[in-house]
Order: C-alpha cells, then structure tokens, then sequence
C-alpha cells in the first residue's frame, strides 16, 4: 500500500488545520467572541468559604446513590487495590498485555494508542461498517458516485460528517430500531475533484446544503452477531437538510428578531446547520443542537453577531453568492433562527420538526433529558465555545406516559415552557492554591459549589435590561449580565441514569491564563489547557429543580504519567491516556464513556469507558481508535454492542480527492467517506462483562 500523508496538528489540541477550517471556521484563531468583564470563578474563588463551612452549608450537600457510590463532597480514592493495565504506557504502538479484569462493563483488553488508518477494538471484539456517507435510504435515490453526485441524488442519501446517533426500538419488526444521526458539516474539499475553495459551483454547493442536517433510517441486526444495515427505503426513513422546512416554538416563536423577509412571522425556517451532539427524550423523540452556525453567515453587521462569532466578510463555502439568507448584509436576522435546540420525531416521517425557543440560542453541543420526581424534564447544555457557559432548562409540564397520540402531542410540548438557568461555580480552596498546573489544592480535589441563575421563564425574563425574547434569542449576553462562570468549552453534558449525577465535557481552552484572557479557576486549573477535563455535578437534595448544586473534577485528562492529571483518585499508571474529551454516553453499568476530538497526545482519536462509582471509580480505558484524520462521535452503547460514528476520516492538512490521507472505509481507490461502525462481542456476549 502506498504512503499516507503524515499526521499533521498544526491547531490546538490534535486537530488539523482542514478540521477547524470546514467544521467551527478556524474559530480557534480568531477573536473570542466572549469579551465581557463579568466575573469568572477566579475571581469568585477568593472570597470562598472553607471547605468545612462549604460542608456545613445547604447549598452542597451529599449525595448518597442507589448505586451505593461515595457522596460527591466524601473521598473519591478507591479503597481496593487496582489491577493494573499492562502496557497503558502512551507511546502509540506499544502492545497491551490482555486483560479481563475491571469495572463491570469494562472487562476488556485496552486498545493502544495508535495511528492506524482502521477502527481499531479489543480482542475478542468484530465490527462492521454500519452505513457510510452517500448510501441511498430513501425511495428513488441512486446508488452513491462521488463523481456524479446531484443534489438530488444527496437529499436521498445518507449525509456527510456523521455526529450523534440515537438507536431507539422499533415495534412490530423483529430485530430492527430507529437509527437518527446528525450530519455536522461538509468537508467539500474532500467531496468533490477538483473543488476550487474560491469558486465553488451551484451544484456542489446544493449538494453540501442536502448533505448537511439529520438522518433517519431503520437498521436492521444480523442474527446471532451485532452487526448492523440499513434498510433502504423503509417508510420512516428520512434526510432533513439544509433546505428542509422546521418550525420555530416556544416563548420567542414569531418574535421580530426572528423575522426575515422570506418569513414575515418568524416561525418558518428552512433547514438545520452544524448538528453535533444531541439527546433521546423518555418520550420517545430526538434532540440535536445547532453548534458551529456562525460560519455559514457572511457580512456579519452588528455587536451581536459578533459575540456568536459571525465575522464581517465572506466565508468558507461561499454560500452567500447563491441564497441571500446567508448574507446578513441583506438578512440581519437570519442567523437568529440558528444555534438551537431542534427536536424531532423519528416515528412520524410527515411531522415538522421544531427548534425549541425556551432552551436558549448558543452553540448547543448537545441537550440530554432527566425527568423530576413529578415526571418533568430538565435539559443539560453547553455552549462550545471558549469562556462561555453551561446551562439548564427545568420544563413546567409533566411528560405523560403512553403511546396515545394525546399523550404523544402533550409531550411534544414539553420543551416550550419552563425556565431557562446559566451556571456559576465556586470554588472551596483558596485561590493561591490554583497556580495553573494542575496541581491539586490541598484538600485533594478541585470542587467546589455552583447555583442556577434563572435567565427567563415564559415571557418573563430574570435579566435587568434584556426582555424574555432578547433573552432566548442572545442568550450569551444574558450570561454575561447575570456572571456566569466561563468554562473550557463545555461540550455534551449527560446525567447519569443510574446516580442522577451530572457529567460535562469540557474539551480544552488553549487561551486559558493568557494575557488579556481570564485566569485559571478551580472548575478550569490548567493554563493554556490542552487536553480538557470532566466535570462531576449533584444537585441540592438529588433534586433536577434545584438552584444549587455541589461539583468536583472527575477527569483532568492528558497523559496518567503528567502529575497535572487526575483520574477520580484512581491508581494513574492503571489507566489509559486520554485527550479532549468530547461526547459522552451512559451504558447500564452506569459507566461513563468518553469520545474525544483532537487527541494532543499523539494519538488518534477513541472511545474510552471510566467507572464512575465502586471501588474502580475512576478506572478508564480505551474501548477503540478511529481512523487516520478522523473524530469519534456518538457513541450508543447497548448491552451487547457499541455504535461510533466516524467523522471526518482523512481530513488531514494538504489532503483532498485526488491526495487522500486515509483510505478508510474501503480501502486504496475509493473515496474516504465518513461512516457508523458497529462493535459487539465474538461470542456474542455483553460489552465488557
């Protein structure tokens, strides 16, 4: 096989320059949109209470599980002796000696780091290429060409740049479930021959705006194995795109800062851009956020565009020059009804679907429902953006349960009313004590208490100087007013199912502690922040409602050998090395599993499984590697087998169609197409037990 072209991380984190160009529009190297002076943890920290008063107080509280884990303000080192994972070292190629022993539901073999362009599992682990890009699901779509490709051979197709996945069931067929996936963005330099980035054509622009948006198809399982396939033309399959028709609901629905003049009433919006993680309600439907919008928009005119990161001249794919939507010069408002919540229902192929308004405006990574004791949900979310912010909404109305259509249309109203909270955290140790290492303070862990502002609730807004639709519609700026804490990128935010506990990816912040930005805190202690943390979460009394809530870092990710990491007190030289960490996902177990995006170690990008209670709290190890370029996305993780979706495989500095850096998925000759991959068992056994 011929030579691949080298990796290459010229950008923060492991990430490629071609990445950060298609997927977020170098946002990484340009201004930070979040320039306000509200106060951040750092400068919070230094009136801190001790941590014996912060113990006393009822706002942090301790939080006993079911599960039987330690309460989050008692110790977190496990008391037995950890088995060690031979060969964890984080030199890529270095082999592991196989291992059965771990949490329950983590009883395998760690995978190496490594560079190999494939999908790399365990031993004792099969897998198979679930769907690729390009794929035909719908009626009438053809068989995919990459060099006869049409815009309306793609709206028939499976999208580019698979992120989230939801497998939800399927009644009445046997062995089948409901697969919905995003489709971030478009990569057009690795779609088309020849692409000119300063000249694309009609054509391929038309074609990159059906290959963005969402997917819905039914898969269907091979018995006796966990491989996975598409059912082509299946009745509830179905493509969104960038061209589809979605409604605006919710509080700030046919408000005038959604108004544009092919939408009089600020209801009707065509498409859905930059899907990146999402959630799967209780009530059976499917939630994606909007993240990285900003990029698609040129011409950006006022203060406001520029705190979402909207610049002042073209932009990458040049979509202005073919829908006047995309020019804020002529549509101030456009870019107002993107950067949303959009829920969808995947069991009705004629339904619209709805970017939920009460939720807020912001880059959502992701939105992952918990119901109340009363049966209301609450949405967790993150702003992925350097310095900016984590958020919650408590929804006013109970989900009722059944599959009645009254039931079904009462619950698609859930996520309309309710009230909108932003995040600030405290710390417990004094702020002489966070010097941006990553050194511990002396009381053994970074934590800490926080409180839920409230931004609005109905019409009715918490925010001196904003109304209730300024405060959904630039919900950053409500942030900066009320003081919200400005977080490393927070990224998917997940409660775990088991514990009720609160899990946020915060993936790196390379601009932490330089000058003119703000400063380390407790939440975030590294300067310059490479490789990310986890942050664990419990709310007052175990109560989703709560204003107050106790936190602590669970991961301070990077190499186990670097004394400024920390694995919940876990043994650091029985772990695997981890960077970035960015989806994350439950199984039943109630371990945590971790994909990453950007690996700065070296290595490529994985999945990883970390206990999350027991006496293995904080044991992780790598589940597998993505190919060549690629990011791993998703994940599910069933009982039985393990969906990844493989994002952006070959986008590597200098590569394209005619030089590609990886020839996955189907080897030498074909074009890299990003793909969902299945991993189960050989002997047909449950994941890691």
């Amino acid at each position: 096989m011929r030579n691949l072209l080298p990796f290459i991380s010229s950008h923060p984190g492991g990430r490629s320059a071609l990445t950060c160009r298609f997927r977020c529009g170098d946002a990484c190297f340009k201004e930070t949109p979040n320039t306000s002076d509200n106060e951040y943890a750092g400068d919070i920290i230094a009136g801190a209470v001790s941590r014996r008063s912060m113990m006393r107080a009822a706002a942090v509280v301790t939080v006993a599980t079911a599960a039987g884990t330690a309460a989050l303000t008692g110790p977190s080192a496990p008391q037995a002796e950890a088995v060690a994972l031979a060969g964890h070292g984080h030199k890529p190629g270095r082999p592991h000696k196989p291992s059965t022993s771990g949490a329950r539901g983590l009883r395998f073999s760690p995978v190496a780091p490594n560079k190999d362009d494939q999908v790399t599992v365990p031993d004792g682990y099969a897998q198979n290429v679930v769907i690729r890009w390009g794929e035909p699901i719908l009626r009438g779509a053809p068989a995919f060409d990459p060099d006869k490709q049409t815009a309306k051979a793609q709206a028939g197709q499976f999208g580019y740049n698979n992120d989230f996945l939801s497998l939800l069931p399927l009644r009445g067929e046997r062995g089948r479930q409901v697969m919905v996936a995003n489709h971030e963005y478009t990569d057009e330099i690795l779609m088309f021959r020849g692409y000119d980035p300063a000249n694309p054509t009609r054509e391929q622009v038309e074609i990159a705006w059906a290959a963005h948006g969402l997917s819905v198809v039914v898969v269907q399982e091979e018995h006796r194995t966990g491989r996975l396939g598409p059912v082509n033309r299946h009745p509830l399959n179905r493509r969104l795109t960038a061209t589809s028709e979605f409604r605006m609901t919710g509080p700030a629905a046919g408000s005038t800062l959604l108004r544009t003049s092919a939408d009089r009433t600020g209801r009707k919006v065509l498409g859905t851009l930059n899907n990146c993680a999402g959630g799967t309600t209780p009530w059976g439907t499917t939630l994606h956020g909007e993240e990285n919008f900003n990029q698609y928009f040129a011409n950006g005119t006022t203060a406001m565009h520029k705190r979402y990161g909207i610049g002042s001249g073209g932009t990458e794919r040049k979509w202005e020059r073919f829908d006047r939507r995309f020019d804020l010069a002529k549509e101030p408002n456009e870019a107002n009804r993107f950067g949303w919540v959009v829920e969808l229902d995947p069991y009705d192929p004629d339904s619209t679907p709805r970017k939920r308004t009460a939720l807020g405006r912001f880059k959502h990574e992701a939105a992952q429902p918990r119901l109340t004791s009363d049966g209301r949900p609450v949405v967790y979310m993150g702003d992925d953006e350097k310095f900016d912010y984590l958020y919650k909404f408590v929804s006013s109305k109970r989900m009722k349960k059944g599959n009645s259509r009254a039931a079904r249309e009462h619950n698609l109203t859930l996520l309309d009313e309710g009230t909108l909270y932003v995040a600030k955290l405290t710390g417990d140790s004094p702020v002489n004590e966070i010097d941006g290492s990553g050194k511990l303070p002396n009381d053994g862990e970074f934590d800490g208490s926080g409180v839920w502002i409230p931004l609005a609730t109905g019409t009715t807004s918490h925010v001196p100087g904003m109304t209730a639709e300024e405060v959904y519609v630039y919900t950053r700026l409500a942030g900066d007013k009320v003081g919200a804490t400005k977080m490393d990128r927070p990224e998917d935010v997940e409660p775990s199912p088991r514990t009720g506990r609160v899990y946020v990816a915060l993936t790196n912040n390379s601009d932490r502690g330089k000058a003119g930005k703000p400063g380390v805190d407790e939440a975030n202690p590294r300067n310059s922040n490479k490789h990310g943390q986890v942050l664990e979460l419990a709310e007052n009394w175990d109560d989703p409602t709560s204003d107050g809530f106790a936190w602590r870092l669970f991961l301070v990710a990077g190499d186990p050998e670097d004394p400024a990491t920390y694995f919940a007190g876990f043994p650091k030289e029985s772990v695997s090395p981890i960077s970035c960490p960015d989806n994350v996902a439950f199984d039943a177990h109630g371990n945590l599993w971790i994909s990453t995006d950007g690996n700065a170690l070296g290595s490529h990008d994985g999945l990883f499984g970390v206990a999350t209670h027991g006496d293995r709290r904080g044991e992780l190890k790598q589940f597998l590697t993505v190919p060549t370029g690629a990011e791993t996305c998703g994940p599910v993780i069933q009982d039985r087998r393990v969906l990844v979706a493989v994002q952006h495989p070959g986008e590597i500095d200098g590569a394209s169609v005619e030089k590609p850096a990886s020839v996955w998925p189907d080897g030498p000759g074909k074009i890299v197409r990003p793909a969902v991959v299945a991993v189960w068992r050989k002997d047909g056994r449950d994941i890691g037990v």
